[in-house]
């Protein structure tokens, strides 16, 4: 009995702990994750059960819901890094919500979208106030709003393909988000199917390529994106001469196809 009662005060001190540390609790997300996200090749890539999430539907849109009571104003409010974690849990999520939308009759997010609109442009999602497009979370609020400036948001925005950086099978919270953005991008860039050194090139995935920028805005004081991957040479496991030829902008970059397949688990 007291073994029981020592249990449940630790675990009901550790809910009250969460929500102290978070202006919000992502914990709905978090347990849909934890259940429907399997991690392959330790961690470096993920699988989506979507037919999981699809039968776990009624959780999914309550905490849907949850997001889409915040306002503006309260969002503002709050410190950065609760609202960094907010903005990537409801790309992620509202990720997912799409391709349930098409599911199982699909092979690419891709396959959602048109002949002259992507899927990424269709405004389907009630967020701060507005009904938004998932580029406007990532490309407006996340990347554009000058808040954050972080480029390990890259690796934490999951847009449900294989070459995506694995979907973490936790949710983001403020107190936990600096832990969690580092952790993931050094999963991403420890995986050798989409960064590799091969001979004297450094192949890396499109995602290097198609945001460059965002690897050059001196986030810890780097201002190029060669500079940013010193920064995680072991990550990449660069030997010392490739590291100085990076540290010299002579090492050759090429960056590798990206595969637009859906990141599901087969069944």
């Amino acid at each position: 009995m007291k073994v029981w009662l020592i249990t449940l005060l630790l675990s009901l001190g550790f809910s009250n702990n969460v929500l102290a540390n978070n202006v919000f609790n992502h914990g709905g997300w978090g347990q849909l994750l934890q259940k429907h996200v399997r991690l392959i090749d330790e961690g470096k890539a993920s699988q989506v059960d979507y037919q999981g999430f699809l039968e776990s539907k009624g959780a999914l849109v309550q905490y849907l819901k949850q997001l889409e009571s915040v306002d503006q104003q309260t969002f503002d409010s709050w410190p950065k890094n609760d609202q960094l974690a907010f903005l990537i849990n409801a790309y992620n999520a509202w990720t997912v919500q799409l391709i349930l939308t098409k599911w199982p009759d699909l092979d690419s997010i891709k396959d959602l979208g048109g002949l002259f609109r992507s899927p990424w442009r269709k405004e389907f999602i009630p967020l701060l106030g507005q009904v938004r497009t998932l580029d406007e979370i990532e490309h407006e609020l996340i990347r554009g709003s000058d808040r954050y400036q972080d480029p390990r948001i890259h690796f934490a925005v999951n847009c449900a393909s294989i070459g995506c950086p694995a979907l973490a099978n936790v949710a983001y919270q403020g107190d936990s988000l600096e832990q969690l953005l580092e952790q993931q991008t050094r999963l991403f860039l420890a995986d050798r199917s989409r960064n590799r050194l091969d001979g004297k090139t450094l192949k890396l995935s499109s995602i290097f390529k198609w945001y460059k920028e965002d690897f050059e805005k001196g986030w810890k004081g780097y201002d190029s994106l060669e500079s940013f991957l010193v920064h995680y040479k072991e990550a990449l496991s660069l030997p010392e001469s490739s590291v100085q030829s990076l540290m010299r902008g002579d090492l050759k970059l090429s960056f590798l196809s990206y595969d637009w397949g859906l990141n599901g688990v087969d069944r």
